[in-house]
């Protein structure tokens, strides 16, 4: 997913390409933008991730439509239909609204999947005068060529494969390289991913010794400790900075990118398997506490976005 230090260089992207769409405008509701919509992201999902910028015309130039529709939508709401058509679970992508040119527009960003998502049901839709439009077919299988979706070949095929087992290869190496660091003596133990280290009381504990007197691992539940999706973030933040001082969602993804809260900061950041990020009301306190600290924390946050 993009991070605050890539939103500033992909927002202000001057032509599309594979990892780049622009839109001129999404209706949700509309079933031609949405069949549209959820076959670019497919494609890009296949082909190693993208974004797609709502309110942009294919020349670069800012359109008139109102993005606020867009980053106010559940991004579960589009996996869901995502999923419909595909079959299989999806929350790879994310909704935020950037600055371009003076402007304001959607920036989706979208993650790659592991294995190519095939089409189990066509996207078809009333093209007007009584036509039908497909925008994808039964079995088809959709990556990005150029600046376009369309249907994969074979060496698509391939290129996602050798994608995922370079993915793997560099996770073996960075196990291997842990193992190789670990100092004289010390034993090694393969734990899942969820588990983690925690102080909360909410938390799960289980034991992975003997001795009763070790402290515990803790297996946190996010839906506890991690509440709020970025729009409740922005809401409780802009509820509590003094002087009518407003943060937007770009605000947010530039704070996450100075801090490396998502790599750094699991109090403050989550992110399910099959939803958008969540994040904790502690991630709240603290961004109020720090503007109240310093009035320019925002300010500074978007700056070292930018380098």
């Amino acid at each position: 997913m993009a991070t605050g230090l890539d939103i500033v260089e992909i927002a202000s992207t001057r032509r599309e390409s594979r990892q780049i769409d622009f839109k001129e405008k999404f209706d949700p509701a509309s079933p031609a933008d949405l069949c549209e919509v959820i076959k670019d992201i497919v494609a890009m999902a296949n082909s190693g991730g993208g974004h797609i910028l709502f309110g942009v015309n294919d020349d670069g130039s800012l359109s008139s439509w109102d993005c606020s529709s867009l980053t106010k939508l559940d991004p579960a709401e589009i996996a869901d239909k995502i999923t419909a058509y595909t079959g299989q679970h999806f929350a790879e992508l994310e909704v935020q609204e950037v600055e371009r040119k003076g402007g304001r527009i959607a920036l989706m960003s979208i993650r790659p999947v592991h294995i190519p998502l095939v089409f189990e049901r066509p996207g078809t839709y009333d093209a007007g005068n009584g036509k039908q439009k497909t925008a994808f077919a039964k079995g088809t299988i959709y990556f990005r060529h150029g600046a376009k979706s369309e249907p994969g070949t074979s060496q698509d095929i391939r290129q996602a494969v050798l994608r995922e087992i370079n993915a793997i290869r560099r996770s073996w190496l960075g196990n291997i390289r842990k193992i190789v660091k670990a100092p004289h003596g010390h034993h090694v133990r393969v734990l899942p991913p969820e588990v983690v280290e925690s102080d909360l009381a909410s938390a799960t504990p289980i034991r992975i010794v003997d001795d009763p007197g070790a402290p515990a691992f803790r297996k946190i539940d996010p839906n506890m400790t991690h509440p709020h999706r970025q729009k409740e973030v922005i809401e409780n933040v802009n509820a509590q900075l003094p002087g009518g001082h407003k943060i937007t969602g770009f605000d947010v993804q530039c704070v996450r990118s100075a801090f490396k809260v998502d790599q750094s900061q699991p109090k403050f950041f989550y992110r399910p398997a099959f939803s958008s990020a969540r994040y904790s009301q502690a991630f709240v306190d603290w961004m109020v506490a720090e503007f109240r600290r310093d009035p320019t924390f925002f300010q500074k946050a978007r700056q070292a976005a930018k380098v």
